[in-house]
């Protein structure tokens, strides 16, 4: 495995939230009320200061459908659809199947909740396949972006927001019954964090099902086949512990599920648009942030971190 050097830092920004030990910059983050977590990922709020006129470029890659609440910075994205460009918006985005190149002007603030797979498809929301890469504004997808920016106060407390947000969210899953992701997409979901490694016909079989059921099911839920979606949660997993934001004891198993160094950057390059090295070099502060925050839900999921515990890069 190539030795991580400390990554590089953007110091023209600053979060409100806290920089790493590496000195990333780090999000308020957390696992969602518990009557909501068959739906709800991950909620997160960022505020970054920065100079007004100061640009930063660098980019977003999601392994799950997200709400995303902008209250304030001028972003543009550069979706599959083509630039996509906002400043105060409610929007949903898809998950991603590559790094989404970003840039934003000035001070930004950002709130968004991540949807488990399988939950648009259980509460009949968004057909997951259909947004894959693409940004679009809340009334696409069926909802009234007024309404939900109505909710949130500025003078409140980012916790207040999610709060605010769990409460949309809610209305929504309540309204359709509080039906649950599919079984299997859930068990696929945990071994995304747990084993990225295994193979289609043996996770088939682990689950009782023939593989082309599998496939179906996963690329209804997640937006693509399953072997893409496992690809990607390697990669991430790679990303986070380039960045600095991943736990260092899983270094070594993270390695081993690349053959080899040119394995490793020839699938790290296809999917983040730069070599492992490259992207350890360059500042990738928003990135980072994403990428901590499906950290910490990862290793909430597969028990190595307890919602609240101090994480291991803080």
């Amino acid at each position: 495995m190539q030795k991580r050097n400390r990554p590089a830092v953007d110091n023209a920004i600053a979060s409100e939230h806290g920089m790493s030990r590496d000195g990333q910059p780090l999000s308020y983050n957390r696992a969602p009320a518990a009557d909501l977590a068959p739906w709800i990922a991950r909620l997160y709020v960022t505020k970054v200061d920065a100079p007004p006129d100061y640009r930063l470029d660098c980019g977003l890659f999601s392994d799950t459908a997200f709400i995303r609440i902008q209250l304030a910075g001028n972003w543009t994205a550069e979706t599959v659809t083509g630039p996509k460009q906002n400043t105060r918006a409610a929007l949903f985005m898809g998950p991603h199947s590559r790094r989404m190149p970003i840039s934003v002007t000035g001070s930004f603030i950002s709130l968004g909740v991540s949807m488990r797979p399988g939950a648009c498809t259980a509460i009949k929301g968004p057909k997951i396949a259909d947004y894959v890469d693409q940004i679009v504004p809340m009334e696409v997808v069926g909802s009234s972006s007024d309404k939900l920016l109505a909710r949130f106060d500025p003078e409140a407390s980012p916790e207040e927001w999610l709060e605010a947000l769990e409460d949309a969210v809610r209305s929504r899953i309540e309204s359709a019954g509080r039906a649950e992701p599919d079984p299997i997409t859930q068990q696929f979901e945990a071994v995304t964090f747990s084993d990225p490694s295994l193979s289609i016909a043996a996770f088939a079989r682990d689950c009782g099902v023939d593989k082309r059921t599998v496939e179906r099911i996963v690329t209804r839920d997640f937006g693509m086949s399953p072997k893409k979606v496992l690809r990607r949660a390697r990669a991430l997993d790679m990303a986070s512990h380039l960045r600095g934001v991943a736990d260092h004891e899983e270094a070594e198993d993270l390695a081993l599920r690349y053959y080899d160094q040119s394995h490793l950057i020839r699938e790290f390059s296809e999917l983040f648009g730069m070599s492992p090295s490259q992207f350890v070099a360059m500042p990738q502060p928003i990135l980072t942030l994403a990428l901590e925050s499906r950290q910490a839900r990862r290793l909430e999921a597969i028990e190595r971190l307890s919602p609240g515990e101090i994480r291991p890069w803080e």
